[in-house]
């Protein structure tokens, strides 16, 4: 090791005290991006000066989604054995354990976007006691955005899936009665006393053919700043798979790939399925998302994320390029949050919409309507500035 990489270890020990002391001595230099991330991190658990509390009490702490983005940023940047000591700590130094260890406490908390981010991303350090407990939270968090999505998501599917348009094609089974005898009665034939119809109405099928259904793909980042986005698009998935009008697939990612498709009947287990934290590989997971297109001008494909690529960035936006090309609607959520502009990579952000991609941020309750208008195939430029235009 040289001098240079022991002065860098002993600041990221020493903390940002020592910050001046060792930039003075010979080799002592800047931390970088990553080793500033680090330090932040580190600093957020170790500094004795920070106080740390939940419910927005006074002090100089940091406030609960900076600690849980630290926590995610912990997973990024250290290995295994050290997230488990650090997060141990982490509970300990910062009021978390006595939060998450107690069920009692737990119970007594109102419901809250950024500590059911925080369980779920320490869902495995929970002990067997306060699992239930736990889920229990979480559940309280999915009823109040269940009440406020389910119908409007529902009823946004309804409208868009245009029962009033007729098919060509004959099928007893679409047969529209109520058309073909209201047009046909003019057909009335005296001598038989029924209606001799000269043309049959079918309903449209694509609402109830397998191969003509609508497919939505939500790829989803569980990199640590995610959380907020991750409930509410886990959500709106669960939704959605109870709809026999729509295929719903949920794909999680960060630098590996977990596909959750099959978790969809439960919002609970779906949530817990995910593992908050980590690094990013978009571009391998838009790969593992492209087999589950089957019919390109029946596919939305849903990247939510704050494009924070650590794998293959040309091959991200070229992935993206092509499924519009063949017909896919692609849409990019930075986030899904109520909590004003999130972080984001504005560089990619803007690549991405260079290509007509919209790629936006959006309030939970504006989910309904982006939905019916991709599904009406509108044009979402005017949706998309009126959120949060890409790169802004």
């Amino acid at each position: 090791m040289d001098t240079k990489d022991r002065l860098r270890r002993w600041r990221l020990i020493l903390g940002s005290e020592a910050e001046k002391r060792i930039e003075g001595m010979d080799g002592g230099n800047a931390l970088s991006q990553e080793d500033l991330m680090m330090d932040m991190a580190l600093d957020a658990i170790y500094n004795r000066d920070m106080k740390f509390s939940f419910g927005g009490g006074a002090g100089r702490g940091a406030s609960s989604p900076q600690i849980s983005r630290w926590l995610g940023d912990v997973r990024t940047l250290f290995d295994k054995d050290l997230v488990k000591i650090i997060q141990a700590d982490a509970m300990e130094r910062c009021g978390l354990k006595q939060l998450i260890f107690e069920p009692e406490l737990l119970n007594n908390i109102e419901p809250d976007m950024q500590m059911a981010s925080m369980i779920l991303t320490l869902k495995d350090q929970i002990p067997k006691q306060s699992k239930e407990n736990a889920r229990e939270f979480i559940r309280k968090i999915v009823e109040q955005i269940n009440a406020l999505l389910e119908s409007d998501l529902k009823r946004a599917v309804t409208a868009s899936i245009n029962r009033k348009l007729h098919s060509p094609i004959p099928s007893a089974s679409a047969l529209d009665f109520q058309t073909t005898i209201r047009k046909g009665i003019k057909d009335y034939n005296v001598k038989l006393k029924k209606i001799i119809p000269q043309k049959y109405y079918f309903f449209e099928r694509s609402a109830t053919t397998a191969a003509n259904k609508y497919t939505v793909i939500l790829d989803i980042d569980q990199s640590g700043s995610m959380g907020e986005s991750v409930i509410y698009s886990s959500i709106m998935s669960c939704i959605l798979a109870s709809m026999s009008a729509i295929k719903t697939r949920v794909v999680a990612f960060d630098t590996n790939i977990v596909d959750l498709s099959e978790k969809c009947e439960d919002p609970i287990d779906l949530l817990f399925g995910f593992t908050l934290g980590g690094g990013t590989d978009i571009e391998k997971s838009i790969k593992y998302c492209s087999k589950y297109i089957e019919n390109p001008k029946k596919t939305i494909f849903f990247l939510i994320s704050d494009l924070e690529e650590g794998g293959n960035r040309a091959g991200l936006l070229r992935r993206l390029t092509q499924m519009k090309e063949d017909g896919v609607i692609v849409i990019c959520l930075l986030a899904i949050s109520d909590d004003g502009k999130p972080f984001y990579d504005a560089n990619m952000a803007g690549k991405i919409a260079a290509q007509g991609i919209p790629c936006f941020a959006a309030a939970p309750q504006m989910l309904p309507r982006l939905l019916e208008k991709a599904m009406k195939n509108e044009d979402l430029s005017e949706f998309a500035n009126s959120n949060m235009g890409a790169g802004k």
